[in-house]
């Protein structure tokens, strides 16, 4: 790993996020904790910013201007690193870096890292298993839209079959993947990912991979893979959403088989091109071996990272922080306790009123936290339209069995009440 090399008083790093980002509170008091000063850019217009109180504003999207305006900006305060802590701003992340001199992935390994086409296309020229694609474009015409997706069909049939999962080009997570396992069920599912992403657009239909999922939280250096946590996911990822509820670490995987999930997480790295910080995979085992779902260079999402602690107490954030900014990673190995995190999904759309049941849940034993996230009186979209979930639950034990009966309890004791969209309708709310 990078040795220290500069005085602690100088360091500072520049993180790119967004708005409503559950990581960026994490990093920016891991930053604090190390004495390091964090500047934050976010996804919005500077006048926005200005409003918000936000310290800076960019357009993630306008890459040019938007890394010109950066380079600008930190002119007068140099960073020894800039994070990019969502997968929108990394390929925005890598060219500022390179326009700086700063270490960082190459921009088409960033870039790779958030397009699902690109990525299946690198995967695939370097041997790394990963599943069948093919890719297809929405209509610029809605009027049209039923002929098009019709003409998806063979292609699918002769070069995929079914079960297949379509799924959009660079939404994060599970946005609009889709199982179909047969020709009505694809050109439903094609139909109502058009209706997601817009006309204009590209989207993919891979072959759906059987067997049990996992996600692997790691850090790169020179190429190099440690992995920091294997997290096991207990509950069937099927379809025909693929919403995910529960991660428990370590791995109740045999050694052999963890072993290969890391050698082939090592391989799909390198067929991207990432060569340094954060990555985050999720890989499905069968008896073909461990697959590549998607590969992304940043660390694991949500509030998960909580599950996780290095050292005597040292969180995912401060070692990422750390190796950006060139501060020692010795002896920061993952604590030995289980634990494991919930993410709450959103049973059906409508209106959050109330949550009930936090404090028995919280009473539950091994269970660390409840967060509930999702704001009261907001509507709540649900998978595959959604992008977020109800909230969090934290657990601790000795043994993975402990914590996944832990989080499963906590959760039992959770009501939620939501006005559903019927009744909203009914009501003239919508």
């Amino acid at each position: 790993m990078a040795t220290e090399t500069q005085p602690e008083t100088t360091r500072r790093v520049l993180l790119l996020t967004t708005p409503h980002s559950y990581r960026t509170a994490a990093f920016v008091e891991a930053a604090n904790h190390l004495g390091i000063e964090a500047i934050s850019a976010v996804d919005m217009p500077s006048e926005l910013a200005d409003y918000w109180n936000f310290r800076l504003g960019v357009d993630f999207t306008a890459v040019e201007q938007a890394s010109q305006q950066l380079v600008e900006t930190l002119a007068e305060r140099p960073v020894q690193a800039i994070l990019s802590l969502d997968d929108s701003s990394a390929f925005l992340a890598a060219r500022t870096s390179q326009l700086l001199g700063l270490p960082h992935n190459a921009a088409a390994a960033a870039d790779a890292a958030r397009n699902k086409f690109r990525m299946r296309q690198l995967l695939s020229a370097g041997g790394v298993l990963s599943p069948r694609f093919q890719r297809f474009f929405s209509s610029q015409s809605p009027e049209l839209e039923p002929e098009a997706l019709a003409a998806i069909v063979p292609v699918v049939e002769s070069e995929i079959g079914y079960p297949c999962v379509v799924k959009p080009e660079d939404l994060n997570g599970s946005r609009g993947v889709i199982r179909a396992n047969d020709r009505g069920e694809l050109l439903s599912a094609a139909w109502r990912l058009v209706q997601l992403i817009g006309p204009g657009r590209h989207f993919l239909v891979e072959e759906y991979m059987p067997g049990v999922e996992v996600a692997l939280e790691g850090i790169l250096d020179g190429g190099v893979l440690q992995v920091l946590a294997l997290f096991d996911k207990p509950d069937p990822l099927e379809g025909p959403f693929f919403e995910e509820t529960i991660y428990v670490t370590p791995s109740r995987l045999p050694d052999a088989v963890q072993a290969d999930i890391a050698t082939t997480t090592a391989q799909a790295a390198r067929a991207l091109g990432l060569e340094m910080g954060p990555i985050h995979a999720e890989l499905r085992i069968n008896d073909r071996g461990a697959w590549i779902v998607e590969i992304a260079g940043r660390s694991i999402g949500g509030l998960c990272s909580r599950t996780l602690r290095f050292g005597t107490d040292a969180s995912l954030e401060e070692l990422i922080l750390r190796q950006a900014t060139g501060l020692s990673l010795a002896g920061l190995t993952r604590e030995g306790q289980a634990g494991g995190v919930m993410m709450i999904p959103i049973p059906e759309a409508g209106i959050l009123r109330a949550v009930h049941g936090v404090d028995k849940a919280k009473a539950v034993t091994g269970i660390e936290d409840v967060q509930i996230t999702a704001q009261m009186n907001y509507p709540l979209v649900p998978l595959p339209e959604g992008d977020a979930y109800l909230g969090f639950i934290f657990a601790a034990g000795d043994s993975p069995e402990e914590v996944e009966a832990s989080l499963r309890s906590a959760h039992a004791e959770l009501r939620f009440e939501i006005l559903p969209e019927i009744r909203l309708s009914v009501i003239g709310i919508r």
